[in-house]
């Protein structure tokens, strides 16, 4: 699969077989992805690989949490700004229309959107699952190294043949991970990534994007 395959075929999976993601694959994966870029290669990631019994602990909390009404957690970082403004509000509303549109789910059906979100803390059935910490001392500048080490990471899965999801909501329970990954006082988890083989089954919402000229500005020479 060449680099162009593997960026226009990435895209949030949220159904998954159970068939195992072989250890050595995440273990290529990982290494490989240790070649991406960090402002002075300070590498600022901090990833923990949940299969087996340790992730259905996870899953069990998260689901447990729901099943009594739990609230969400105190969130360590603010995912959106208060107030989105234009275009990127149009294009959050446009996401949530073509997501739950395409399971049927009206845009004022609340309590079917729910049920339709509560699937991210069973990882969409995926048999692997990586949550990515920061340290709460970096700024603005690492995050966007764990970005890109995130992007690398997904697209090395999709040159393994596997497909991923990677999910802020894990954030909303980051408390139920920790009970389960023992992480470093200093450390935040930022999100989770579903792992595994797509299950065709389960119908796809593809989401659209932005034309080039809304995004990019070419400043061509003479």
């Amino acid at each position: 699969m060449d680099v162009y395959e593997a960026v226009t075929s990435r895209r949030a999976v949220r159904g998954f077989t159970d068939r195992e993601v072989p250890r050595e694959t995440l273990e290529r994966v990982l290494s490989a992805a240790a070649r991406s870029p960090s402002g002075s290669n300070i590498q600022p990631w901090h990833a923990y690989v949940l299969t087996g019994a340790p992730l259905a602990e996870v899953k069990k909390r998260a689901g447990e949490r729901l099943a009594a009404g739990d609230p969400w957690d105190e969130p360590e970082y603010e995912q959106y700004p208060p107030a989105l403004e234009s275009p990127y509000r149009e294009r959050r509303s446009a996401f949530g229309e073509q997501r739950y549109g395409a399971l049927g789910i009206a845009r004022e059906d609340l309590e079917a959107r729910q049920r339709a979100a509560s699937a991210n803390w069973d990882c969409f059935g995926a048999p692997a699952a990586l949550f990515c910490y920061i340290d709460r001392g970096m700024g603005s500048p690492q995050w966007a190294d764990v970005g890109m080490w995130l992007q690398t990471v997904m697209l090395l899965l999709r040159a393994e043949g596997l497909h991923s999801c990677p999910q802020m909501a894990w954030a909303k329970f980051h408390r139920s991970v920790a009970e389960v990954v023992s992480p470093a006082a200093e450390l935040m988890l930022f999100c989770g990534m579903s792992i595994g083989f797509e299950d065709g089954a389960v119908d796809h919402a593809g989401t659209g994007r932005a034309p080039l000229d809304e995004t990019v500005t070419f400043v061509d020479g003479c």
